[in-house]
């Protein structure tokens, strides 16, 4: 018990080394002249900053309205993604109309649909949460489709044996074998969300963590500018560590999710 306890103590740590080496290395190229402060500001300067906006208001507004966009986008996105995904993996008829067409969508890069965006949504919430949802609706599809087609119809052969059919064959065999591709699909979904709200909200945007960076950018505010991509990257992270703990939460009869 003791030996467990110091190893996962030890994984724990050990991924926080590097993070803590660039923070250090940071730290002493910025206070020793090595990299100007009009470059990259120091870690001081930019936690003085946080504290500043965090005074203020500001962050916290920015943070949620952020946040908002990004989470309501990932649910209709993946909402739909996960619906048609089901319905392309168990219907040929379905997966004969919808998949090649949504494959070659799939390869428009989302930026490329901005001004389109832009002209049918303007510049407000809608555009940021289209984009969004554009953006997790494929990585959702896809790997729901591939857990669907990709389970041995060996068990659903068994399972039909045992006479399981229609819902309960799916609820007991099809999609228990799907849903470690579906939190992949889900797990994918929570980062790339952040990359496009990101590009969404530094071009299209008066509110949002984006347009805080932004707007620093022009008042050279770089303490700023690199505190807002420091918040983006906890954002992303929390969101990373809320999808493994659904992993080994739903996924705990699987023994690579039981430890």
């Amino acid at each position: 018990m003791e030996k467990d306890k110091k190893t996962y103590i030890f994984s724990k740590t050990l991924g926080l080394i590097i993070p803590i080496l660039i923070l250090i290395a940071w730290y002493v190229f910025s206070n020793n002249g090595l990299i100007k402060s009009s470059i990259l500001p120091t870690p001081i300067s930019v936690y003085d900053a946080f504290v500043e906006t965090v005074k203020n208001g500001e962050l916290q507004k920015n943070m949620i309205i952020s946040s908002k966009r990004a989470f309501i986008g990932l649910l209709i996105g993946g909402g739909i993604g996960f619906f048609l995904g089901l319905a392309t993996g168990l219907s040929k008829i379905a997966k004969l109309f919808l998949n090649d067409s949504i494959q070659m969508i799939r390869n428009i890069p989302i930026l490329a649909l901005l001004p389109l965006i832009i002209l049918w949504f303007g510049i407000g919430e809608e555009a940021k949460v289209v984009m969004v949802a554009l953006a997790v609706f494929f990585p959702m599809y896809l790997n729901t489709y591939n857990g669907i087609i990709s389970i041995d119809q060996g068990l659903i052969e068994m399972g039909k044996i045992y006479g399981l059919k229609g819902f309960t064959l799916f609820k007991n065999i099809i999609f228990p074998g799907a849903l470690q591709s579906i939190l992949v699909g889900l797990r994918h979904s929570l980062g790339i969300m952040w990359l496009i709200l990101i590009a969404a909200e530094t071009l299209a945007s008066d509110t949002g963590i984006g347009y805080m960076a932004m707007t620093a950018r022009e008042l050279l505010q770089m303490d700023v500018v690199v505190l807002s991509i420091i918040i983006y990257a906890i954002l992303g992270k929390l969101s990373d560590f809320v999808a493994n703990v659904i992993e080994r939460i739903v996924l705990r009869w699987n023994p690579a999710f039981s430890k």
